[in-house]
């Protein structure tokens, strides 16, 4: 599994990359986007970046569709639906095995 860091910089390649393609700079996407420009350079450095610069700068590259990815809507079976009464409150806890003597 990728270290968050490694993930961070990747998409900071993957966003600084569409805006080239868009031939912007950094400061039209912050501009564009209503972001500082040192958010645009943190995000594109994968130096950390809040959720919303991210995806401001995303709807300005027309790529706000990635977001819908991160999300997938969750959804439950019909039959487990029937099965359930009540809308869960909480997780349950995994019982202990207890020892044999």
């Amino acid at each position: 599994m990728q270290r968050s860091h490694d993930l961070e910089i990747e998409l900071g390649r993957q966003i600084r990359n569409l805006r080239l393609r868009e031939n912007l700079r950094q400061e039209e996407l912050a501009d564009r986007a209503g972001i500082a420009l040192n958010a645009v350079k943190n995000l594109e450095n994968g130096k950390g970046a809040t959720l919303r610069s991210l995806i401001q700068a995303l709807r300005v590259l027309s790529r706000a569709d990635w977001l819908r990815t991160l999300a997938p809507a969750v959804s439950i079976s019909p039959v487990q639906m029937l099965s359930t009464k009540h809308p869960r409150q909480r997780a349950s806890r995994k019982r202990k095995q207890q020892k044999k003597p």
